[in-house]
């Protein structure tokens, strides 16, 4: 997959996050938001130096090609910080290794 690409997923996947948080917080629907986020298994997560505090998530993604694509990109276009693939609470890669 192209970095392109990759970013365009990205970008595509953290927009249709945000309305759908939008659209939660309007609704008051917690449970379609948690839902959502459970299809979405894989998270490519921006984190400090240390490791010890979550900065952002950047994207989240179904399969786990799609998520190391993203992550490889991420990587890529940040170089200087660490960036975690997690699926749920097991980190799959780290920028650090």
């Amino acid at each position: 997959m192209e970095r392109a690409e990759a970013l365009i997923i990205c970008i595509a996947a953290t927009a249709a996050e945000n309305r759908d948080n939008q659209r939660t917080a309007k609704d008051g629907r917690v449970s379609v938001l948690a839902a959502q986020t459970e299809k979405l298994s894989y998270s490519i997560e921006l984190w400090d130096l240390d490791a010890r505090a979550l900065e952002r998530v950047l994207a989240r993604a179904f399969s786990p090609q799609l998520a190391r694509a993203i992550f490889r990109a991420a990587q890529k276009e940040q170089p200087d910080q660490r960036i975690l693939l997690r699926r749920g609470t097991r980190t799959v890669a780290d920028s650090a290794d």
